[in-house]
């Protein structure tokens, strides 16, 4: 089923444009709805109100911080009100907090030793969550999407689906009955307690099964070509088969691309020859890369031009059992075969 998150992306406005920018664009690069609230007046007490209900209603909250804390609301700063609404509604909490390293403007930064030592004080607190440090706009995308997309992993949350897509009511008690079990489970059991070998097993056989239940569209641009043709719907689970020994040398989004052009062309006469340049679409291949990484498979490093995807050692294990039942699929068809012959025992 198609569900989208909504991800809360709160930070300060006047000096981290370029970067608040960078994580809209990696929201919905995720396929999840960024929401941010800068037309609102948080100095004003009914749009607070407003700004707080919104985040509520999101599914992650996203705080970027440099060295400003944003206009006062009351005693505190417009971050931490926010950061407030969202620990109030419960929201997993993930923090990008700037590095000690960063070249940064006085020009941006908090003038008032009061407003500094609070701000300090703020950072302290979003330790205590998932987060990370950046010193460069460049580190942005990749910590944003780490970040991201572990929480997704680990932490589902309830998302929001087209209502042409929506389960049935008694579907959707179900399921929440057994999330809620599953999350009680996981506050009781103990690390030292657990197989750890049959953990990662159970990872593996679950993230096949995502991977052959899903499917996405591709589409291919000849060098003859004027638009994009040949649009068909593949198998996650072939696509991972086909770029796991690839990955293994980290390739760019651009290499990636030309790889899944040549080898999956549907042109069977091989008349028509892909471009060389992204001959399947740049977006698409963005979406798997994220979807693989949803899963642990891929993982990213570097960032814009020099963005490359590598496998995971949880990749490499996964393609490994995939190929391990691939290979026994022919002792088991012929233990099946000896067994028809022999007949039913007495």
């Amino acid at each position: 089923m198609l569900k989208k998150y909504f991800v809360y992306i709160s930070s300060t406005r006047d000096d981290l444009k370029a970067e608040r920018r960078e994580l809209v664009r990696v929201v919905l690069e995720m396929g999840a709805v960024p929401v941010v609230m800068d037309t609102f007046d948080i100095t004003h007490e009914g749009e607070r109100r407003i700004i707080c209900k919104a985040i509520e209603e999101c599914d992650y909250f996203l705080n970027l911080t440099a060295y400003m804390g944003g206009e006062a609301v009351g005693k505190i700063s417009a971050l931490e009100f926010e950061y407030s609404c969202a620990v109030r509604a419960g929201l997993p909490v993930l923090a990008l907090v700037i590095g000690e390293n960063a070249r940064w403007k006085d020009s941006k930064k908090e003038k008032e030793a009061s407003a500094r030592k609070a701000l300090e004080a703020f950072k302290n607190k979003l330790e205590g969550h998932a987060h990370d440090t950046w010193n460069t706009p460049g580190d942005i995308r990749c910590k944003a999407l780490a970040l991201l997309s572990r929480e997704m992993n680990l932490n589902p949350r309830r998302g929001w689906v087209p209502s042409t897509l929506a389960v049935e009511p008694q579907i959707a008690n179900e399921l929440c009955r057994v999330l809620q079990e599953n999350d009680a489970l996981r506050r009781h059991v103990k690390l030292e307690g657990i197989d750890l070998a049959k953990k990662v097993r159970d990872q593996v056989k679950h993230a096949l099964k995502v991977l052959a239940g899903n499917r996405i569209s591709l589409s291919f641009y000849y060098i003859d070509g004027e638009n994009w043709e040949n649009t068909q719907k593949f198998r996650y689970v072939r696509l991972f088969r086909l770029l796991a020994p690839e990955l293994t040398i980290p390739k760019t989004g651009a290499e990636i691309s030309h790889f899944l052009g040549n080898i999956l062309n549907p042109d069977l006469t091989k008349t028509k020859i892909v471009r060389k340049d992204y001959p399947t679409p740049s977006n698409t291949i963005k979406k798997i890369m994220a979807d693989f990484t949803l899963l642990r498979l891929v993982k990213c490093s570097g960032s814009g031009d020099n963005e490359t995807w590598g496998m995971t050692e949880f990749g490499k294990e996964t393609f490994a059992a995939y190929r391990l039942r691939q290979m026994e699929r022919p002792l088991v068809k012929a233990k099946e075969a000896a067994q028809s012959k022999k007949g039913p025992a007495n």
